[in-house]
C-alpha cells in the first residue's frame, strides 16, 4: 500500500517551479548617473518582492538613441526603460505640463503631482498606449546655465542653447536664445567645442555630465524655469506574460510609488551637485525680481499653447493645470 506521505512526497516532486523571468533593461545616460542607479534599484526592488521570480538584467549598450526609447520597448528591443516625453513631442503633449516654468522647488512635489493628475486625467487619453506604463515622474528645477556672465535678457539674447526639447526647447526661444536639441550625453563637448554657449539642466546634472569646467555662471530661478516630464514603463506583450500574482506586486512599486522613489532620488543629486557646483568655479546666482518677472511674461504663451493643445485632447487644460499647482502646493507643505 502506498502511503499518504509518500503520495504526498511525489506530487511535490512533480509540481512546477515556480517560473523565473527576467527582464532586460537599458539606459540611454551614463550608467552612473543616478537615473540609471535608480533604475536599477527599481528592478532589484521588484526581484526580491517577487522572491526572484521576476528578474532584470541590465544591457551594455541602449538598443536605441534616447528619442526612440519609447519604440524600442514597445517593439521589444528592450524590455524596460525611461524617457523624457521632451524627446517625442508628437506624441507625448500633456507630459508638457509638469514642464511649464515655476512649478515646484523639488522633483519630489513635482513628481508626486504630476503623477496624481497624470493618473487622475491624463492616463486614459492614451498617450502611452502600446506599453505598460509604470510611473511618471520629473526632475528637479531646471535652471539656466551658460558661460558668460547673465545680468539681464539683453545678456542671454542669441546665445546658443542645447536643450532637449519640450518646454525647454520654448522658454529659450521665449528669452531670445538659440535653441538645438542634443542628447544630454552630449553636453560636455557641446559646451567645450563652442557648439553651445550655454544649456538649461537641472543642479544635478553639472555634476552628472562633468559640465564644471565648461560652464560659469548658474543662473537659478524659483521653481526652475522648466522641467523634465520622464515615463518609465515596459514592453506590454512581456508584461501580460506576468503571471497575475507578480503583475499585483510589481503595481504596488508603481504609479506614486514611482514618482515618490525617483523624485527623492533626483532632490538627493540635486542637492550633492548644488553641493559641488559651489566648490567649483561656477559663479552661482539668483535671479532678481525683474529678470523673474520678465520670464515669467515672456513664458505665459508657452502655457496658453499648451492649454490649447491639451484641450483638443479631450481634457479640460487650464482646470487641470489649475488641480496641478494646487496640488504641488499641497505636496510641498508636506512633511
Amino acid at each position: 500500500m502506498i502511503r499518504p506521505l509518500t503520495l504526498a512526497l511525489a506530487a511535490a516532486l512533480c509540481a512546477p517551479a515556480h517560473a523565473q523571468t527576467t527582464l532586460t533593461f537599458s539606459t540611454w545616460v551614463p550608467t552612473a548617473h543616478h537615473i540609471s542607479v535608480w533604475q536599477a534599484n527599481w528592478a532589484a526592488e521588484v526581484e526580491k518582492a517577487t522572491s526572484g521570480r521576476v528578474k532584470y538584467q541590465a544591457l551594455p549598450k541602449a538598443p536605441s538613441a534616447p528619442p526612440g526609447t519609447f519604440d524600442a520597448v514597445k517593439d521589444g528591443l528592450v524590455d524596460m526603460s525611461y524617457v523624457t516625453a521632451s524627446y517625442t513631442p508628437a506624441r507625448h503633449i500633456l507630459p508638457m505640463m509638469p514642464e511649464l516654468p515655476g512649478n515646484a522647488d523639488t522633483s519630489m512635489a513635482n513628481s508626486i503631482a504630476y503623477s496624481r493628475m497624470h493618473w487622475k486625467h491624463f492616463h486614459k487619453v492614451g498617450e502611452y498606449k502600446g506599453v505598460k506604463l509604470l510611473g511618471v515622474f520629473t526632475h528637479g528645477p531646471g535652471q539656466m546655465f551658460t558661460k558668460k556672465p547673465i545680468k539681464t535678457l539683453a545678456d542671454f539674447k542669441g546665445l546658443k542653447i542645447r536643450s532637449g526639447g519640450g518646454a525647454s526647447e520654448l522658454v529659450v526661444t521665449a528669452l531670445g536664445g538659440t535653441p538645438f536639441f542634443k542628447p544630454a550625453g552630449e553636453s560636455y563637448e557641446l559646451l567645450k567645442s563652442g557648439v553651445a554657449d550655454g544649456i538649461f539642466f537641472p543642479v544635478e546634472s553639472i555634476v552628472s555630465f562633468k559640465l564644471e569646467t565648461v560652464l560659469g555662471q548658474a543662473t537659478l530661478f524659483p521653481g526652475g524655469i522648466y522641467s523634465s516630464a520622464f515615463g518609465f514603463f515596459m514592453n506590454e506583450d512581456k508584461w501580460n506574460k506576468l503571471s497575475k500574482q507578480d503583475q499585483a506586486i510589481i503595481d504596488k512599486l508603481s504609479g506614486e510609488y514611482v514618482a515618490r522613489s525617483a523624485g527623492r532620488s533626483w532632490d538627493e543629486a540635486d542637492r550633492k551637485g548644488m553641493e559641488a557646483m559651489r566648490k567649483s568655479d561656477i559663479k552661482i546666482v539668483n535671479a532678481d525680481a525683474k529678470l523673474i518677472k520678465e520670464v515669467q511674461t515672456l513664458s505665459a504663451p508657452i502655457v496658453e499653447d499648451w492649454i490649447k493643445k491639451a484641450s483638443a485632447k479631450g481634457v479640460n487644460a487650464k482646470a487641470v493645470l489649475a488641480e496641478f499647482r494646487a496640488e504641488v502646493k499641497k505636496v510641498s507643505s508636506e512633511k
